[in-house]
């Protein structure tokens, strides 16, 4: 099943709760262009291989491509995202806690961008929606196990193997330039840093697009009373929405993320710039061909400090990584618990 632009168009005029989703859904991307978009793109900015203005362009163009072409391929990512959690047959009930758990995740990712704290929307959302579905259904019973299972896959591949990659790809690096003189690689590597930022926004754009994509099509079919769709396929029209908003919320607010990341977390060269890109970004390619939601935030940062370890353990700024570490720690019970409460409020209100 999917859904044509005009068709979203009507049903969006004479259906004031769809209205409510598409905003809070919109809503939602915009913040994940603020705090997790900015990610692809801040080892090229901080090492100043790119412009912050021309890095946001790149990520909003390789942002659709990876949304648009990995799509194509596999989509198995949004449909991972889209059965997570049952929200039961009474199609205004779900919508009602489908649209608090997205007013969760917008509280819990604007806090995390004021704070310069690079969270993860990806388990914000995972969590939120699975707060909501235990306040509708007031036990477990929402929760789709089998899905579940591939975040706890998703956590391993996000934070060991992508320090593990950013380790070996920087080691790799340095043996592979040993004899070089280092001021003649430098373009090589500025060059290297501008097309792993388009691999990584291009992996952005095809792990996180595909997650809020399958949460906006669960709201246009909940809205519309339709409770039981567990077959879909992602129009095109979707995929520009989501990529400009993205784009916008990146524009916006990045600069405070890449700063924690890209520049506070670990000083980078350019060639440890580029080893952490081609780190993070096979590692998004992987969970993303094999179904799986991963944090894009927790795979490039994982992926620098690996890198900065490759060359001496005390280069990471290990105070900054207690503090990543603590915002993810926190994120599923907190962001859960929001998406509860909200969930219970809005049913109780509505």
């Amino acid at each position: 099943m999917t859904v044509s632009f005009f068709d979203f168009l009507e049903k969006l005029w004479g259906n004031p709760m769809l209205l409510v989703i598409v905003v809070l859904t919109l809503g939602v991307i915009l913040v994940n262009g603020w705090t997790d978009a900015p990610n692809a793109i801040a080892t090229c900015v901080s090492t100043h291989a790119m412009s912050p203005r021309a890095a946001i362009f790149m990520a909003a163009v390789f942002n659709f491509l990876g949304v648009f072409l990995m799509t194509m391929v596999n989509a198995g990512v949004a449909a991972t995202i889209y059965h997570m959690v049952d929200f039961g047959g009474d199609a205004g009930e779900a919508t009602v806690a489908l649209g608090a758990a997205l007013f969760a995740i917008v509280l819990w990712a604007t806090a995390a961008w004021w704070f310069g704290i690079p969270t993860s929307e990806s388990h914000a959302l995972i969590a939120g929606i699975s707060g909501a579905a235990i306040a509708l259904h007031g036990s477990l019973e929402g929760i789709n196990g089998a899905e579940w299972v591939k975040v706890l896959y998703g956590l391993v591949l996000s934070t060991v193997l992508g320090f593990v990659l950013g380790l070996f790809s920087a080691k790799g690096v340095q043996w592979l330039c040993r004899d070089m003189d280092r001021r003649n690689t430098q373009v090589f590597f500025q060059r290297g840093q501008i097309a792993g930022g388009a691999a990584m926004a291009f992996m952005h754009g095809a792990q996180d697009g595909q997650k809020f994509m399958g949460v906006f099509l669960l709201g246009i079919f909940l809205a519309e009373g339709n409770a039981e769709v567990n077959e879909f396929s992602i129009p095109v029209w979707l995929m520009i929405v989501c990529s400009v908003v993205m784009a916008l919320g990146t524009s916006i607010g990045g600069y405070r993320i890449i700063k924690s990341v890209g520049m506070d977390l670990v000083k980078l060269e350019k060639y440890q710039g580029f080893s952490a890109d081609i780190a993070a970004a096979f590692c998004l390619l992987l969970s993303s061909l094999t179904s799986v939601p991963v944090s894009t935030t927790h795979t490039k940062t994982t992926a620098i400090m690996g890198v900065g370890a490759a060359k001496r353990i005390s280069n990471v700024r290990w105070d900054i990584v207690k503090e990543m570490a603590l915002a993810w720690v926190l994120t599923f019970p907190g962001c859960g618990l929001i998406g509860f409460g909200m969930a219970k409020l809005f049913m109780w209100v509505f």
